[in-house]
């Protein structure tokens, strides 16, 4: 009997220590729910708030500018050059390296922020911001370039309304018309002009595709200067092409030999 009462005791010890480490478990449970609960509602609180102020900023740029004031202004400048008047190929350039889904999206690309994120986070570099060409364009024309989370959220909403107010060919146009190449170039006409003495119609091939990647670090790239920092961008904007479809390795390879 004193054994049985032992074995007894035991069992309702193992069983109350069974249930406290249940009542522990629990709490601990819940407290990490609390605090995941707090978490969420921070942030979804400091995501309105930015929101609102981005929202407030872009209004305020837009009262003092409106989008179709700023595109007259840009396409009555004489240098401007229209879509149209543009090579496929520098085109096809410009959207492989820099916005490849800009045809599609409608002035933000979600899923391009989110890989820009993931490799700025996983190399430490915060080199990619995943912007559009259309986001570009509105950061260049009503913005500074400090970079604030307001700022890069009234120029979400600016991008999205300049879309909805002209087609996808005359925002292109606008960027291009307006972007800076380094050594004092700001334009297409501009820079093809100054860099190779010929008009945006006549660039070939290899101008077209060495322009294209300037813009992305001007004074970095700025052929006067840097004409072997200039190539290795070319060579990545073809690498860019070839990946997005527009050209064949073998075409890239083309290109690369005008140069000689």
């Amino acid at each position: 009997r004193q054994r049985q009462m032992c074995i007894r005791d035991r069992v309702n010890t193992m069983q109350a220590e069974a249930m406290q480490e249940q009542r522990t478990t629990s709490k601990t449970k819940s407290y990490i729910c609390r605090i995941l609960l707090l978490l969420g509602v921070l942030l979804l609180a400091m995501g309105l708030w930015y929101g609102v102020q981005g929202y407030q900023m872009y209004r305020n740029v837009l009262a003092e500018t409106p989008i179709a004031e700023k595109t007259a202004a840009i396409e009555q400048q004489e240098s401007f050059v229209p879509y149209d008047a543009l090579p496929q190929i520098y085109v096809d350039a410009v959207i492989s390296v820099e916005d490849q889904r800009f045809f599609s999206h409608s002035g933000v690309d979600i899923s391009a922020m989110i890989r820009a994120l993931w490799n700025d986070l996983r190399t430490r570099s915060f080199a990619e911001g995943g912007s559009t060409i259309s986001q570009q364009l509105a950061k260049n024309q009503y913005f500074t370039q400090e970079k604030t989370l307001q700022r890069k959220l009234a120029e979400m909403f600016l991008a999205h309304a300049w879309e909805q107010v002209c087609e996808k060919q005359e925002l292109f146009a606008l960027y291009v018309n307006t972007i800076y190449f380094g050594d004092g170039y700001t334009g297409i006409s501009e820079a093809a002009e100054g860099y190779f003495h010929t008009t945006p119609q006549q660039l070939t091939d290899y101008e077209a595709v060495m322009l294209a990647g300037l813009p992305n670090a001007p004074s970095a790239y700025a052929l006067q200067e840097h004409a072997d920092l200039a190539e290795q961008r070319m060579q990545q904007v073809l690498q860019a092409m070839v990946a997005n479809q527009k050209l064949t390795q073998s075409e890239a390879n083309e290109i690369l030999q005008e140069k000689s």
